[in-house]
């Protein structure tokens, strides 16, 4: 099994680009922090960096909503690359080809418009939620955001809640 879960922040805005069949195809690179303890007591924190790539209307979602330092949640395969540095020299990169993503972190810093949700896999997942088209959910309706204004994300019953996360 080929699979990778990360939770990070995004370093930098979506890239949407098409192959040459027409496929949408957004490229984005996830932060993610580390925070532990040496043997010696100090506190130290590492970050890794991940090149995440997204296809189809996934594509499409991420390159929408996503935006530069918002946390997110990503699923995806490992691809492998071998690639020529500007010097000439060989490189090799591990790259993540998302299959699902949820955003994460406070509705407020999500979208300006005050709406978020969760973005799964073609497969499993339909798009289009409430029927005014704002919201996004899975095939069972999608999210009714019917609660009041400056609730934050973690209640009862909340999409969003990371206690629901599949790991």
């Amino acid at each position: 099994m080929n699979k990778i879960i990360i939770i990070g922040n995004l370093g930098r805005d979506p890239e949407m680009r098409y192959s040459a069949s027409g496929t949408p195809m957004t490229s984005f690179s996830i932060a993610s922090n580390r925070r532990y303890t040496t043997a010696a007591g100090e506190q130290r924190e590492e970050t890794e960096w991940f090149n995440c790539t997204a296809f189809g209307r996934l594509a499409d979602t991420c390159n929408q909503y996503l935006a530069r330092g918002r946390q997110v949640y990503v699923e995806g395969r490992l691809s492998s690359r071998q690639y020529n540095r500007q010097d000439g020299t060989p490189g090799f990169s591990l790259d993540v080809m998302v299959t699902e993503m949820q955003m994460l972190g406070r509705r407020d810093d999500q979208m300006d418009d005050g709406g978020y949700g969760g973005y799964g896999s073609q497969q499993d997942r339909g798009y289009g939620g409430r029927s005014d088209g704002s919201g996004y959910g899975d095939q069972r309706g999608g999210y009714d955001d019917r609660r009041g204004a400056g609730q934050g994300v973690g209640g009862p019953g909340d999409p969003m809640d990371v206690d629901d996360l599949p790991f």
